[in-house]
């Protein structure tokens, strides 16, 4: 059974700096790029950042130079690095692996930027 389990988040001044997991298990880790997306209030979920199995990055314009994606394989984690954080950064985040066919989420750590 495949299970996604994001931890880190929390409540962060504007400026300020949070770095969120996602413990994977039940899978080939390795070999599957990995998804950071986030959802907020009132809003669709939106793709943050992607990480491919290789290490190649890719990033939402909105969040390019501020956030960091990261893995480790030998741990069955990725990583986001989020700093310079703004209000509008506040979301539920999540996890996401797609192996052909499937399609699997964690259950999502809020951040919550605010002064």
């Amino acid at each position: 059974q495949v299970q996604l389990v994001e931890s880190g988040g929390g409540l962060v001044q504007p400026g300020g700096s949070l770095r969120l997991s996602c413990a994977a298990s039940g899978i080939i880790f390795s070999i599957y790029a990995m998804n950071w997306y986030r959802q907020a209030p009132g809003k669709e979920r939106e793709l943050v950042a992607t990480i491919t199995m290789n290490g190649r990055t890719n990033y939402a314009d909105s969040v390019k130079g501020r956030f960091t994606i990261s893995r480790d394989n030998g741990k069955n984690t990725v990583y986001l690095q989020m700093n310079s954080l703004k209000p509008e950064d506040t979301a539920v985040y999540y996890c996401n692996i797609r192996p052909p066919g499937y399609d699997y989420w964690g259950r999502g750590t809020r951040v919550t930027v605010s002064s």
